[in-house]
Formats: structure tokens, C-alpha cells, sequence
């Protein structure tokens, strides 16, 4: 496995051009899986996991890897399939979502493909609202599902979504007109979080779940009135099917009458190379996800005096 990643100024390339590297994975039965090569640091034969008391149902164990202790997630369990019995020959893919970093037990692992974000589409409709989807695609003819990770998560250690009680005050005094946020996340446990927090400092949300419906509202927006009439800013993820944030950001800034809107990356994606993209697109904040009040204090920031 030690191959099976590229450098990251290799993968930073794609910025920009609604491209992502996806690392395909099994778990016990034979459906693909799939997985954005950002998330993930490392890919590992199955160290030897350490049972502890208390743990959650999910987690298979704890590994210690890198001078790391590290909690890893039997991926086919959290989906609701069967666990991952023996590990013997299994795989754990290394992620950091969400400022922590964390396994995940899978079967095996496969191969990295290099695709176009249009490929990547939203799950069917009909799939219900239990399912552990973000999107889908087609590779050599099968069906590959991308996971939503921060759903998994979310029921492993829910996070905390309350901004505090002085950045309400804070915000509701400076601010007591009610400001208008469209917000883009593919994930629905992502999109709650957002609103949760920022409909508690006095702000009204408009839902959507991908970039390119965010473009298509704030376009069909201008089409009305001014956009700045009608919206203070645009909070958006990065990871999101048919457009990313990326490919939103510069199509705002490339639309004539949606140029200068406020745009805050707002990402489980982290790592040092992050602000030159933020650069390179044109936003103008990059928030990893998910703080309240971090992401509370940059919509303030972000509000006109």
C-alpha cells in the first residue's frame, strides 16, 4: 500500500477543476465503496487492535499507530451490514475528518481513480433518510457509493452545535436585522449542524445540497433582484457531488452579478495546503469543520457594519 497514495502537490492540481481522486474499498460483502483521497493519510495492513472497556458498539478497537492512539471504526458495521469478524487480512484506511483523525476497518482496498465531480451524483431519491450516502457513481460498470462519513461519526460522538451565549448576544445586538445564508453540504447531518448554529445567532438559512444547486438558486436569486439584496453570504463544503465548493467559489467570482458575494469554505478537509486553494478560487475564509463558535464569529465577521 505504500504506493497507493499521491503526493499532495500532485492532488492539489485539481483544484479548481471539479476533479477529486477517489480510493475505492470493499467491506464484508462485494458492493465498492468509495472514499476522496483527501481525507485519507494513510492506508495500513491491520495493526493489532486493543479491545477497551466503554468503547462504542462501532469501534472494533483502539491501534497505535505513528505515536498515535487511534480509535478504528468497523466500516461495515457502521453502515448497518455485518462486522468485520477477523481482521487478519483486512485494511485500515487512516482519515482526518472534522479535526480528528481516526480507522476505519475495511475488507480491502482497491485502487485510486481520478474523476470529474459531474460523475459524482447525489443518491437516488427513494434511498430514505437512514441510508449512509452522500453521493454515487459509476466505475467499469458498477455502482460505487460514497459514505458519509460525518453521519458515522455524528453517532459515534455527536458533536456540539450550541455557539455560546456571548457570541448570541454579540451577534444579535450588531446585527438586528435578520441576515439571509445559503448553505451547500452534501451531508445532511452537516447541513442540521450548520443551521443549528447559525440560526441561533439571528440568521435565516437557505438549505441546498450540492454546488451546482447553489449556483443555480443564487443565479435564479439574481435574476429577481440584486443577490445582495437577498443574501449576505454563502457558507459551502468542499465535498459535494456534480460541483464542488471549489467550482462554486470561482463560478461566483466569474458571474458578473454574484462576484462579490462573501464566500466561507466550510470543510471536514484539513491539512496545510488548504489556504492555497482558498487562494487560488478566490474565497474568502476556510473554516474546517466544525466549531460553532468559530464558524459563529466568521459569519459576524463577515456581516456588513
Amino acid at each position: 500500500m505504500s504506493g497507493i497514495l499521491d503526493s499532495v502537490n500532485q492532488r492539489t492540481q485539481l483544484v479548481g477543476q471539479n476533479r477529486l481522486e477517489l480510493l475505492t474499498f470493499k467491506l464484508n460483502r462485494r458492493q465498492r465503496y468509495g472514499i476522496n483521497v483527501f481525507k485519507v493519510k494513510e492506508v495500513l495492513q491491520c495493526p493489532k487492535l486493543t479491545a477497551m472497556p466503554n468503547l462504542h458498539p462501532l469501534v472494533k478497537g483502539i491501534a497505535h499507530i505513528r505515536g498515535q492512539t487511534i480509535s478504528v471504526i468497523d466500516m461495515s458495521l457502521a453502515t448497518g451490514g455485518r462486522p468485520i469478524e477477523s481482521t487478519e487480512n483486512c485494511f485500515v484506511i487512516i482519515s482526518e475528518f472534522n479535526r480528528s483523525v481516526q480507522g476505519f476497518l475495511v475488507s480491502a482496498v482497491e485502487r485510486i481513480i481520478n474523476m470529474n465531480w459531474e460523475d459524482i451524483l447525489p443518491p437516488p431519491k427513494g434511498a430514505g433518510s437512514g441510508n449512509y450516502l452522500t453521493a454515487v457513481t459509476e466505475i467499469d460498470g458498477e455502482l460505487v457509493e460514497i459514505l458519509d462519513v460525518e453521519k458515522i461519526l455524528d453517532e459515534i460522538s455527536p458533536r456540539h452545535t450550541e455557539v455560546s451565549q456571548t457570541l448570541r448576544d454579540e451577534m444579535i445586538r450588531d446585527n438586528p436585522v435578520t441576515r439571509r445564508v445559503l448553505v451547500a453540504d452534501d451531508s445532511s447531518v452537516a447541513r442540521k449542524q450548520v443551521q443549528r448554529a447559525i440560526e441561533s445567532i439571528g440568521c435565516e438559512c437557505i438549505l441546498v445540497k450540492d454546488g451546482k444547486e447553489a449556483l443555480n438558486k443564487l443565479r435564479e436569486m439574481a435574476t429577481e433582484d440584486s443577490i445582495y439584496n437577498q443574501l449576505d453570504l454563502v457558507i459551502s463544503d468542499i465535498e459535494m457531488p456534480e460541483m464542488d465548493g471549489y467550482t462554486l467559489t470561482a463560478a461566483i467570482r466569474n458571474d458578473a452579478k454574484l462576484k462579490d458575494l462573501h464566500v466561507i469554505l466550510h470543510t471536514s478537509l484539513s491539512g496545510v495546503f488548504n489556504q492555497a486553494m482558498v487562494d487560488r478560487v478566490g474565497a474568502n475564509a476556510f473554516i474546517p469543520k466544525f466549531n460553532p463558535d468559530e464558524l459563529g464569529a466568521a459569519v459576524k465577521a463577515a456581516m456588513p457594519e
